[in-house]
Parts: structure tokens; sequence; C-alpha cells
């Protein structure tokens, strides 16, 4: 039997000819990621080990990104933490304020991540490096620990759900719209333990902040990792960002799925993932005259500067509906100075929005935006659970950058093509 493209990825590095769904192996990793929340915890669970040291210096990075600049105390004490064992174990890849980005963008734009790499992450959200054809996935601290001690991990083979992408995608349809659509035809468990693969000659017209967001989102519906085939896009992507040399698998023809589904991208509506779960899709007709409070434009899934792009068209020589909160927030520094040079912050700010630092911020609750009770909120973020970003009776509408941001000028949910 065939084999998966997560599956040959899975079999080269744990050294093994083939493997299938279900087997159980220990791989070796090309990178072993957390953040400023799950560090500390992966920090204390490797003294326990008593190992000498880390793996390798080079292949751990540590971002600072989620209440990074600090917002209190103890998210302070956290960053102390994390800055001095970094320090400690001379680790070559830790991003602190200044040159930080949110961990998923910051990554690939960083070059620590191409094709046919192994990755684990503590953060869910480590699916995003499939875009570039690589197999990425969250782990807990624990395993983030023995990553780092060991350079290994173990994995149950995930079997494979097959996307094929037909079509080409109206204007503004975007990766979030078509994720979001997904996930509502296939539920939050629809992919459960299984590795998305995303293939089809739609994929040609899809750029790669579309798939960064498409393959981020894989964990919303259960997936182990989303992955995307290889092709000249990603290649010249990884060839920009990245000195190592890729690895390209490629599913075998006889490679065995659970589910086959086609979507004719030509046919997508702009949609809108409703609360309290990403599954809950409505095309955005149907979420018309919903009014809100905030909007926010940024997060691992939508940051980029193709997100930013969009939303600039959307907001330039208008204001944002008066009592309206709307925050931006750039994904990384250097996509920050980009939409600096292409006069997208000042576009913003003459809106009537405010641009943050690079953060995840508002998204997880954290800081920057936090919802106070009954309010609602248009966000390009990923998950609308309650109480996610604020007041357990707040709401969530999750949407993409050019929804955000034609919602951001009436102030209430909008379809971009009628601003």
């Amino acid at each position: 039997m065939g084999m998966t493209m997560t599956q040959k990825i899975l079999a080269a590095h744990a050294g093994l000819p083939e493997v299938s769904a279900g087997q159980l192996i220990e791989a070796d990793l090309d990178l072993v990621l957390g953040n400023d929340i799950t560090s500390p915890v992966a920090i204390h669970e490797m003294e326990k080990m008593k190992t000498e040291g880390v793996f390798h210096q080079d292949k751990i990075a540590l971002v600072m990104d989620h209440f990074v600049p600090n917002k209190d105390i103890k998210s302070a004490e956290h960053v102390k933490e994390v800055r001095e064992f970094a320090c400690k174990h001379c680790i070559s890849n830790f991003y602190d304020v200044g040159e930080m980005g949110i961990e998923h963008a910051l990554l690939p734009e960083k070059g620590l991540v191409v094709a046919g790499d192994a990755v684990i992450g503590a953060d869910s959200h480590t699916c995003t490096y499939g875009a570039l054809g690589a197999f990425s996935t969250g782990v807990g601290s624990t395993d983030m620990a023995a990553g780092m001690a060991t350079g290994k991990a173990w994995f149950k083979v995930p079997s494979a759900m097959k996307f094929n992408l037909i079509g080409k995608p109206a204007p503004f349809i975007s990766g979030k719209d078509i994720i979001l659509y997904i996930i509502g035809q296939i539920g939050v468990d629809g992919a459960l333990y299984q590795s998305m693969e995303f293939v089809g000659e739609g994929v040609s017209y899809l750029s790669m902040d579309d798939r960064f967001t498409i393959a981020n989102m894989a964990i919303e519906a259960g997936g182990k990792n989303g992955i995307f085939p290889v092709d000249d896009k990603a290649l010249a992507y990884i060839k920009e960002h990245s000195g190592r040399e890729p690895k390209v698998y490629e599913a075998d023809p006889d490679a065995e799925y659970t589910a086959e589904i086609t979507i004719d991208l030509s046919k997508l509506r702009p949609t809108v993932s409703f609360p309290h779960l990403p599954e809950n899709t409505k095309p955005v007709e149907e979420a018309k005259e919903i009014e809100i409070d905030q909007v926010v434009i940024g997060s691992c899934t939508n940051g980029r500067i193709s997100d930013l792009e969009i939303a600039a068209k959307i907001l330039e020589g208008k204001k944002v509906r008066k009592g309206l909160r709307v925050i931006i927030i750039p994904a990384t520094q250097q996509i920050y100075l980009e939409a600096m040079e292409k006069g997208y912050l000042r576009t913003f700010v003459e809106a009537g929005a405010v641009v943050s630092t690079p953060t995840c911020g508002p998204c997880l609750g954290g800081y920057m935006g936090i919802l106070a009770s009954g309010e609602k909120c248009v966000s390009t973020t990923n998950r609308n659970f309650v109480g996610r970003m604020g007041a357990v009776d707040s709401e969530i509408y999750l949407a993409s950058p050019a929804v955000a941001a034609a919602s951001a000028l009436t102030g209430h949910i909008t379809d971009p093509a009628e601003v």
C-alpha cells in the first residue's frame, strides 16, 4: 500500500522504508518550538530529566509572542525564565521584544522550516508549516521538553483525508474562507488525528499566505496536521527565506485516504463562523446586520502582509464606524515594516484604527482587545470558543480580513463586495 505525504515524511524521519496508519514510531526532529506560555512548563519538565543540555542549539525556537510585550508580572516572570534558559543553552533562535513576531508567521519568514521537515511545537497551530510541505504538529509541553532534550518524538502515524480543490476563487475569497467552509462541512472533529492533505488544480490559485492560513486551522477540524504539495510557489518561498535544501515528498498514487472531498473554489462565498465553534459557519449574507463592537485583524492565522493589504485597500480614504474599536496587528516586525513602507499603517491610523506591535494579544483573551460582557467582535483569528476573547457572554465571529475590514466601516458584519 502506498503512503501519503505525511507518512513518507514520518517514515524518513523514523529511518523506516515505510509506515502505515496507526503505527507507533520514534522520529527525529528538525525543529522544536515553544512560546512564552508553554516553554516554562517544558523547561521545568526538562529539569526533571536531569539532562546535560539541549539536543541542538540551532534546532530549537523559542518565540515570545502570547503576552509580549509583557502585560503583567506573571508574564514578565515567564519570559525571564525562558530568556535565561535560552542564554544558558545558547539557543540561537530566541525571539524577544524588538525581533519577535507571532511564532507561526515568524518561523517560515526566518527560514527555519522547509519542505520535508518534521516539526513539533508546544502550540496547537504548529500545523501551519504544512503549507511548505513539512510535517508539523502541536504537542504538549512534556513532549516539547523531551524533544528539546533528545531531538526525537513518538508519533502514532495518522491516516489521511484528501481535499481536492478545483476552480478559481472569486474576488475576496481567501484561504480563510476556504478553511472555514471546510470546517463547516466536516465539523471540529471531522479530521480527528488525521492528516489533511490539500491537493488539486485549485491550489495553484492560492498564495503562500492562503496556504499558511488553511494549514494553520487544520487543528480546528481536529486534524493532526495539514499539508500542501510542494509546487513552484512553495519552492520560491523557501528559496527566498531559507538557505536550507528542501526535501520534496509526494503522495503515492495508491495512497489510502479515509475520505476524499472535492471543493469547487469558484462557488465559495465569503464565510463567517458564528459563536461558539469554528464549525458554525454561514455565508456572509446570512450574517449581515449583526452589529459589532470590535474588529481584530491579525494573529498567526491572518496577520500577514496580504491580509493587511486587502484590509488597507478596503479602508483607504474611509473612516471606521464611530464607536467601533478596530485593532490591526502585523504578525512580525518584518511585516510591520513592509506595511509601513507601503503606507498601510497610515491608512489604518487615518481610518481610525489602532496598530499594535506583533503579538497574539486578543486572540486568546490575553490583552489589547478584551471583550466586555455582551460585546461582539469580528476577528480574523482562529477560535471563537466561549470566553475566548474576554467575557463568557461575549461573541466572536471568525472571518477573513476582507470581511473584517468591510465590517469595520459599517459597524455590522458586511460583504466586502458591498463597500
